[in-house]
């Protein structure tokens, strides 16, 4: 009789698996749902983009077994993205690697830089992969707090100095999942400078670094002066170009942890499909009128929200990146009773705060990537239907 691991018994399921399961169980029961809980652009692919995958899938070539590293067309791609937003010079050959998303490169650093034994800092609240891929490589989790009185950035002299030594990586996430936290280049000067002091491997997840607002523009941490010799940086074009079922993205940087990181790839999974990878190419190099557009209609859903969210007197800042809200629950509930309250009374999920870690008690997030109509449902529904009990 089948018996999992050790390993796998300390691992529970992956939390966004966990509330599809619950939603199809609720719409197979019959309950009219919305779901505000996943981070999934409802926004189409740009056409162009749409027509150059196309284009390159019929080519007979480009239907071989991928590189492992990434088509250079795309790495290239990737550095001249960084030249031009960002006027960081990158060397396509070492310093760029194609990945099939950034969550398989978040997972795969972390047995490709920690022994078991070692220790991993990680955001709370934090993306839960960050946690789990430290778990299933037999690594100890170190928490950072974020707080809003600290702008939900982490106090790096707040890390125990026992745990210091024994610490060799640390996830940073900006504009922040789930916190919608935003910094500035000074943070970034801060972390590489204790980053070196202490030995320790940056990987900032930069997911959203492309969705902002209010005139605001998400740095790079390589902007940096020294900073590849202690950072990578992960990037995706799943949220800048609503392509998160292509399952394409990157991780630039040190090119000593790339080139471990590739070795750890090339014997454990392949290459992204080479059509995607010059799709996504085009998209890095072409039109990019896309994104201020995408931009734009977040922001009007944003705004929406968050009066919508004042009616039952839940106040929120809009934020300056990503297409989240993260809010306090009301008073009197925790993050889980708040969220099934919402369920319970609207058939709107949103995700509890805790979710996301210990320190996202007393929060929860939602998410915008829902067409314009079906978010004004929602936002109706939770003015007229919303009633608190606890005080």
């Amino acid at each position: 009789m089948f018996k999992q691991s050790r390993k796998m018994e300390q691992i529970p399921p992956y939390m966004f698996a966990e509330f599809a399961r619950k939603k199809a169980e609720m719409i197979k029961a019959g309950v009219d749902v919305i779901d505000l809980g996943i981070g999934d652009p409802d926004l189409p692919t740009p056409e162009h983009i749409v027509e150059k995958l196309v284009e390159e899938a019929r080519k007979p070539e480009n239907s071989k077994y991928p590189s492992f590293i990434g088509h250079p067309a795309f790495r290239k791609a990737v550095a001249h993205f960084y030249k031009r937003e960002f006027d960081v010079e990158l060397d396509p050959d070492t310093e760029v690697l194609a990945l099939i998303g950034s969550k398989e490169g978040i997972a795969h650093i972390v047995p490709t830089v920690l022994n078991p034994g070692d220790y991993c800092l990680i955001p709370d609240p934090g993306y839960p992969p960050y946690r789990m891929a430290t778990y299933l490589a037999e690594a100890n989790v170190q928490y950072m707090p974020l707080k809003k009185e600290n702008q939900f950035k982490p106090i790096f002299t707040d890390i125990p100095q026992d745990i210091l030594p024994l610490a060799k990586l640390m996830f940073l996430n900006y504009p922040g999942n789930p916190t919608a936290s935003t910094v500035d280049l000074k943070f970034y000067e801060d972390a590489i400078a204790f980053a070196r002091k202490h030995n320790i491997i940056i990987a900032q997840d930069s997911a959203y670094n492309m969705i902002t607002f209010q005139n605001y523009k998400a740095p790079s941490v390589l902007q940096v002066e020294g900073a590849k010799e202690v950072a990578v940086e992960f990037g995706s074009l799943s949220k800048t170009y609503s392509m998160t079922g292509y399952r394409i993205g990157y991780v630039v940087g040190n090119k000593d942890v790339i080139k471990s990181l590739s070795v750890y790839k090339s014997n454990t999974d392949t290459g992204q499909f080479t059509p995607i990878q010059l799709a996504a190419a085009y998209a890095l190099n072409g039109d990019q009128s896309c994104i201020g557009k995408h931009n734009t209609i977040y922001w009007e859903r944003m705004k929406a929200m968050i009066e919508g969210l004042k009616a039952i007197d839940v106040e929120v800042e809009p934020p300056k990146g990503s297409f989240f809200i993260w809010a306090p629950t009301p008073k009197g509930y925790t993050s889980s009773e708040f969220a099934s309250t919402v369920l319970e009374q609207t058939g709107v999920i949103i995700t509890p705060g805790n979710a996301f870690g210990p320190s996202g008690e007393g929060y929860f997030r939602v998410s915008l990537s829902l067409p314009n109509d079906v978010l004004a449902d929602a936002i109706d529904r939770i003015k007229k239907n919303i009633k608190l009990s606890k005080k």
